[in-house]
């Protein structure tokens, strides 16, 4: 069977596809299991090194171009894991950007799928950025969404988009709404909430970091393993556990920022502790305190999505693949 992955040069995108050749399989929308023969990246470029195997191959081009894409997926794509997007605060500096990547692009893929021999099974990264204020102090599966930025909107179309898609048997649809990802690896991206993977990953590289928001800030947060098991996971639930609606509030953890300074201080010592300072920006608090923080997810629990245990093992599983003199 051959397989998309959108935004596969990224840090969760890499992580996929290297969880997809592990695996080595994957069902498809007639409910049999297949070996995985081609895994196709898509991206807008390939920084960094990539994972190889002999089963993937990495293209660069506009996810926004239905030519590009129409080239790419042929008409034998069985899967698309659609990772691709602006970030949130990308998406909210650039919005023609954040329009043209995650809702030109969104429904440009979705048309390229709609066209496939046989009916594909497409996984959608959302975000709970689609929720916003005002919020209940918990949200729930019933909690309406109210999006109060640009890429919390973008995200609400395309899950809308595919939830009808889905509805008209085009194709069998399927949308995430993942919490922040923490830890990831490597430079800061746009997003707004990058500061809650900064105040682990440089202070335990030895760099001091300034983060953007008080130390009481509660962030939704979910491991990239757990993030990537949930997109496995989530292609391979059959269609009939999705119901009427298609789009999933994950699981995930609440953490403030001083939680996260004592998972550092317990993981890399005071002095990784010390490197952390709080200056915040208005500018950030002002797209961070529409997103929700505290969640229950009845509905993805029931579907036997993972969760994490506590950020502590997050802290630490990080430190063991990136500070190895800190994970030990």
């Amino acid at each position: 069977m051959k397989v998309i992955v959108t935004g596969g040069a990224g840090f969760l995108g890499q992580l996929l596809i290297r969880a997809l050749c592990e695996r080595g399989r994957l069902s498809r929308t007639d409910g049999g299991q297949y070996e995985i023969q081609q895994i196709v990246s898509i991206d807008q470029a390939q920084a960094g090194p990539l994972f190889v195997d002999e089963r993937v191959s990495y293209v660069v081009g506009d996810i926004a171009n239905p030519t590009f894409l129409s080239h790419v997926l042929g008409r034998d794509t069985d899967s698309v894991f659609h990772l691709a997007a602006v970030v949130s605060g990308g998406a909210e500096a650039d919005f023609d950007l954040g329009m043209r990547v995650n809702l030109d692009g969104t429904r440009a893929l979705l048309e390229i799928c709609r066209a496939q021999t046989a009916r594909p099974r497409v996984v959608f990264a959302s975000s709970v950025a689609v929720f916003g204020a005002p919020l209940p102090d918990v949200v729930s599966d019933d909690t309406a969404p109210r999006p109060q930025t640009s890429y919390g909107t973008q995200k609400l179309i395309g899950e809308c988009l595919l939830n009808d898609y889905a509805r008209k048997g085009f194709l069998d649809g399927r949308a995430l709404r993942l919490p922040t990802i923490v830890v990831r690896p490597g430079k800061a991206n746009a997003a707004a909430s990058g500061f809650a993977s900064a105040i682990i990953r440089e202070p335990l590289a030895g760099c001091e970091v300034t983060i953007p928001v008080p130390r009481e800030t509660a962030m939704w947060v979910s491991s990239p393993q757990s993030a990537v098991a949930a997109f496995i996971h989530a292609h391979e639930l059959p269609e009939a556990a999705w119901g009427s609606y298609r789009a999933l509030n994950l699981p995930g953890l609440t953490v403030t920022m001083a939680q996260a300074l004592e998972a550092l201080r317990e993981v890399g010592g005071e002095a990784a502790a010390a490197r952390v300072r709080f200056a915040p920006d208005d500018g950030i608090m002002r797209i961070v305190r529409t997103w929700p923080t505290r969640f229950e997810t009845p509905r993805a629990d029931a579907m036997g999505f993972p969760r994490d245990a506590d950020l502590v093992g997050i802290v630490r599983a990080y430190a063991r693949q990136y500070a190895p003199a800190v994970g030990r």
